[in-house]
């Protein structure tokens, strides 16, 4: 089984280490590649200011957080919803990595560093080389509907980008063709811990199974289906 987290943060800056904090997570699970319906999101108290700038991405303003929890109060939801078994697929995935793990490592928590990570953006440089491969650029690429995206939102962005990652990987309905998605990763990530599905393999029998196959059919089961003349 194949288990996913599909995620996206918001912040208030671009780098932790300069004071910028995590605002907003939202995530949803995939197993198989197949959305469960388990998602997690989460809003975050920075403890500062939101700069004006960073508003006009998010629209999450310092007063509209000062109510809700801090990063160390959500962690442990967090990570309990991520599990130990979760790989981690983000846009821009060093970014989000980056915030995620300096938080966690700030707060006395375990980072995520021994987490795989599969970054669609880098998918999608190597797939459109030279073209546009923002969230919003790939959506229109693949006809997802994205309307709703007035602003950048945490949980909305990982729904959108759980489905520009199934067409990424050869389609979005990957149950309908399990050795194309398995092909498409094995491609897409040498490391990446997917069961390789295999062909069907024929074997040859002899004279002597066949007639032991065909006098079990007759003498042990009743109206077997292989004897049918309609088969």
């Amino acid at each position: 089984m194949l288990r996913e987290i599909v995620f996206d943060t918001e912040t208030t800056g671009l780098s932790p280490e300069l004071g910028d904090k995590v605002i907003e997570i939202g995530a949803l699970e995939l197993i198989n590649h197949i959305p469960t319906g388990r998602t997690y999101h989460q809003y975050i108290n920075p403890i500062r200011e939101v700069p004006e700038e960073a508003v006009k991405i998010h629209g999450l303003t310092t007063d509209f957080l000062k109510n809700y929890p801090r990063f160390s109060e959500i962690a442990y939801d967090f990570l309990n919803f991520i599990g130990d078994d979760g790989v981690l697929v983000a846009h821009n995935a060093n970014f989000d990595m980056k915030f995620i793990n300096y938080e966690l490592k700030h707060g006395g928590f375990d980072t995520l560093e021994k987490h795989e990570v599969v970054d669609t953006l880098e998918i999608a440089k190597s797939k459109f080389a030279g073209a546009r491969n923002s969230l919003d650029a790939l959506c229109r690429r693949f006809n997802i509907d994205n309307s709703k995206r007035t602003k950048h939102g945490a949980l909305l962005d990982a729904e959108l980008l759980s489905e520009v990652y199934l067409e990424l990987l050869g389609g979005a309905e990957p149950s309908m063709n399990f050795q194309s998605a398995n092909d498409s990763l094995n491609k897409t990530f040498e490391n990446h811990s997917v069961q390789k599905i295999y062909e069907s393999r024929h074997f040859k029998t002899t004279d002597d199974e066949n007639k032991n196959h065909e006098e079990f059919l007759k003498n042990k089961l009743v109206n077997a289906l292989w004897l049918s003349d309609n088969h």
